[in-house]
């Protein structure tokens, strides 16, 4: 996102545990540390966290004052696609925000109203997925899924 950087905490299912929203001009071992800040205060339970390669050691070090461990998941070096363990769960997260039109492009003014936006937008999936419904894409056509006669 131009101008923005979502730092992101979730748990194995891909919920969201923590958000942070930051300029995009801060590095990501400093958003990293915010995070674990937030989730050692807000989630006290969580003991080991995966990153990516964008975290120094400084994070790794926060981590452990923290009483968390973080376990940087560094891309393989062959060429291809590959899994990367662990890491695909934020990714996946990060693509379901994404079918959100508000969170495509950055419309909010504030920080804290893109912040808002992204908690309403994982609550929209979080109710859609405990009433058993799909997320409408552009691809359905009512009249052929029989709603529209």
């Amino acid at each position: 996102m131009k101008g923005r950087k979502r730092h992101i905490a979730t748990d194995v299912l891909g919920l969201l545990l923590v958000v942070i929203i930051t300029a995009a001009s801060v590095q990501d071992s400093a958003g990293g540390k915010q995070v674990l800040d937030h989730l050692a205060d807000e989630h006290p339970s969580v003991s080991k966290t995966w990153v990516d390669g964008g975290y120094n050691t400084s994070v790794i070090s926060h981590g452990a004052q923290r009483d968390i461990e973080v376990d940087v998941v560094k891309r393989p070096t062959s060429k291809g696609f590959h899994v990367l363990p662990r890491r695909w769960v934020v990714e996946r997260t990060l693509g379901w925000l994404m079918q959100h039109r508000r969170l495509v492009r950055d419309y909010e003014a504030l920080p804290r109203r893109s912040r808002t936006m992204t908690l309403w937008a994982m609550t929209n999936i979080m109710s859609r997925s405990l009433a058993g419904e799909s997320t409408q894409t552009w691809r359905n056509d009512p009249r052929k899924m029989g709603i529209i006669a």
